[in-house]
């Protein structure tokens, strides 16, 4: 007995118009009629589907059936709210639309496109099936030509891409994230710091002598957004991507080899014209489990599956550099991280000196007493913005002020 919770196998008529067939598609459009497509075989819906629900589903028919063998997609930010997601010579076939999101379905000559727009957050992600490659990253390309609000001219944004592992996979996400300059920080951080991290901006892949990247020190210091800095400056021969779930990376071989082999997603204008491959730059923050001293014993093969990607078999044939932030001590941290032609560098991120501080608050005219320990650098914001009324109070003792600063 059917009930209305119960799935129902849903039969859908045979096509009327066979996809790759485009001017019979053409036709049925300006008469008004849908242009048909077949569902999947065993599929079923019930009353919890959505419009939008069916055409995804509807998407993937051509290449279940194998028709259209090849696929191709792409998730774009800052989208247009106009924007068509579509080429020109495409026929739609459905076309949904919520609150928040509308999808569409669209054919063309040998090749099925599905695109679903969230206007609210300005996402989009783009679907091709196609009779071939080629035909399948054109018409992706077609498709998402000008479809993202253009960059502010002064291009302080990099792409970086996250990482997690899901239930069903390893997922990636692109986003452009704010990026400064080194030259426009450096005055935020020691003289020490500054001096490493200028050296490592201006580094080229001829320069590299090691894989690990490893910036430690304590919380509040600007460890993230030095990283954020060395992906802008690295960004003509280098992509960045950030692990989320560092833990699960080196626990799930799986998992670490997607992510250390996959391709890095690279703009037009940061493509290499020379003919040589991109380097790679995996953010893996808040390590201090993996690597500390006692990390072999804790954390059983994270530890040696880290140093096997730096200079082991499985670093062989990549260019993958790995960056670890932490805020242990040099003194706690594992020695076999720091080993030399394995460690690019290593820098301890830590507070400003006093006069370091007087100058940093002098610059910003902000007339209060310098902490006599030094400070971290969201320490000084918070003093910063506490002189200027615009925050609370602040006291800088040894240990950074909580809740506040913008850098990490």
């Amino acid at each position: 007995m059917l009930t209305d919770e119960t799935p129902r196998e849903v039969p859908l008529p045979p096509p009327r118009i066979a996809l790759p067939d485009t001017l019979a598609a053409s036709r049925a459009a300006d008469h008004g009629a849908p242009v048909a497509v077949s569902m999947p075989a065993g599929v079923a819906l019930d009353d919890s589907d959505r419009a939008i629900d069916v055409v995804d589903l509807l998407a993937l028919e051509p290449f279940v059936s194998g028709r259209q063998p090849f696929a191709r997609s792409t998730t774009l930010e800052d989208v247009l709210p106009d924007a068509a997601l579509t080429p020109p010579d495409g026929v739609r076939a459905r076309h949904a639309v919520e609150d928040n999101a509308r999808s569409a379905l669209v054919v063309g000559d040998g090749w099925t496109l599905r695109s679903t727009h969230w206007l609210r957050t300005r996402r989009a992600e783009v679907a091709v099936t196609a009779v071939d490659e080629d035909l399948a990253r054109s018409v992706l390309e077609a498709a998402t030509r000008g479809a993202v609000e253009p960059a502010a001219a002064a291009d302080t944004h990099v792409s970086v891409g996250f990482w997690h592992l899901t239930a069903h996979g390893a997922r990636y996400r692109p986003r452009a994230i704010e990026a400064p300059a080194w030259a426009d920080i450096a005055a935020n951080y020691a003289a020490p710091v500054a001096t490493a991290a200028a050296r490592l901006a201006g580094l080229t892949p001829e320069g590299l002598n090691g894989r690990v990247l490893l910036l430690h020190g304590p919380p509040g210091t600007g460890k993230t957004t030095l990283l954020r800095s060395l992906a802008q400056a690295w960004r003509p021969w280098c992509s960045t991507d950030c692990v989320l779930d560092p833990d699960r990376l080196f626990s799930e071989p799986s998992y670490l080899l997607e992510v250390t082999t996959a391709e890095p997603e690279v703009d037009d204008e940061d493509r290499p014209t020379d003919g040589r491959s991109r380097w790679r730059l995996l953010v893996l923050e808040d390590c201090d489990e993996l690597v500390r001293e006692g990390a072999k014993a804790s954390a059983g093969q994270a530890l040696s599956r880290l140093l096997n990607l730096t200079d082991g078999m499985l670093g062989q044939g990549t260019q993958v550099l790995v960056a670890l932030t932490t805020n242990e001590r040099l003194s706690a941290l594992h020695p076999a991280v720091m080993r030399p032609g394995r460690c690019l560098a290593q820098v301890e991120v830590g507070r400003l000196s006093p006069a370091e501080c007087a100058a940093w608050l002098a610059a910003r005219g902000a007339d209060v007493p310098v902490p006599p320990g030094g400070a971290t650098l969201a320490e000084l914001f918070a003093v910063a913005a506490a002189a200027r009324g615009e925050g609370p109070a602040v006291t800088v003792g040894g240990a950074p002020a909580e809740g506040v600063g913008l850098y990490l």
